[in-house]
């Protein structure tokens, strides 16, 4: 439950949130309610859906139990984006992004009957994954973010809706190397926080990025190094949000927004957590209470 999660400074070290065995890291971090669907997106662009209350509470330490028993994977299937939606039916879009810098609009209609064995929610091509899944309305702008730290924003009008087996659009154009880690929904009175594998993160003004036709380059959005190391994620927040960072081996920290100071797109960040040695920031969650 949320409230095992107690508000910290930030730079602290945070608490164990979940056990994990020795070759097993956590990727994916969420909060949701026992009545939403929670949607499975793989890397091969497939998605599962189960019941929130199909997954078993737990406590902070617990392993939890195999994703193999809620949902059919095949081999070399892994998830790589989860969603939680109360209802199909409200309207809007599920927007998609592939670490290659595709993007895809698709009414969420569209996924409101999902067998046990999954369907096809996107095309591939040859050597991409799909990696960011988040909900529209279809009138928002999207931001993309890469792992060497370049960012792109563009209205999703930009992107007509297409049925599910599309391949796609062209979101952002990629350096040799680098790929997308992220995607998000621009919203107003906000800033894009940035988070980094070695703990450092920053709070950069989404003015500061000016919008772009979707397709382009983007804009350097926090200089990399070995010290900060590689982004993770990059996330529209607000001021009186909450996060929530995990670690690959399960250790968590809630920190407020508000505390993460706003620098500029080419400053490297502060520290948000210490980690211990060998242990890397995988994911951020915003937390729903």
């Amino acid at each position: 439950p949320i409230a095992s999660y107690r508000s910290q400074r930030r730079g602290g070290r945070g608490i164990q949130g979940t056990g994990t065995k020795e070759e097993d890291v956590v990727q994916h971090l969420l909060t949701v309610s026992n009545h939403d669907w929670l949607l499975f997106f793989t890397n091969q662009g497939r998605l599962y859906r189960v019941k929130g209350y199909k997954v078993p509470e737990a406590g902070r330490q617990a392993k939890g139990i195999p994703l193999v028993n809620l949902i059919a994977l095949d081999n070399d299937e892994q998830v790589t984006a989860v969603l939680g939606v109360r209802d199909f039916t409200d309207g809007g879009f599920l927007v998609m992004a592939t670490k290659g810098g595709i993007v895809k609009k698709t009414a969420l209609s569209d996924f409101d009957s999902v067998r046990r064995g999954g369907l096809q929610a996107i095309t591939l091509e040859e050597g991409d994954e799909l990696i960011y899944v988040r909900r529209t309305d279809g009138n928002r702008e999207l931001l993309l973010g890469t792992r060497t730290g370049m960012a792109i924003r563009f209205s999703e009008r930009d992107v007509r809706a297409m049925g599910r087996l599309a391949k796609g659009v062209r979101g952002i154009r990629l350096n040799a190397g680098d790929e997308v880690v992220s995607m998000d929904v621009v919203l107003t009175d906000a800033s894009l926080l940035i988070l980094c594998a070695n703990g450092y993160g920053k709070r950069t003004p989404l003015s500061e990025f000016r919008a772009q036709s979707r397709g382009g380059k983007g804009l350097k959005a926090i200089r990399t190094s070995k010290r900060n190391g590689p982004v993770v994620e990059m996330r529209v927040v607000r001021d009186d949000d909450d996060l929530m960072l995990i670690t690959a081996s399960g250790v968590i920290i809630r920190i407020a927004a508000k505390d993460i100071p706003e620098q500029s797109r080419l400053a490297q960040g502060v520290t948000l957590m210490r980690l211990d040695k060998g242990d890397k920031v995988v994911a951020i969650s915003r937390v729903i209470e």
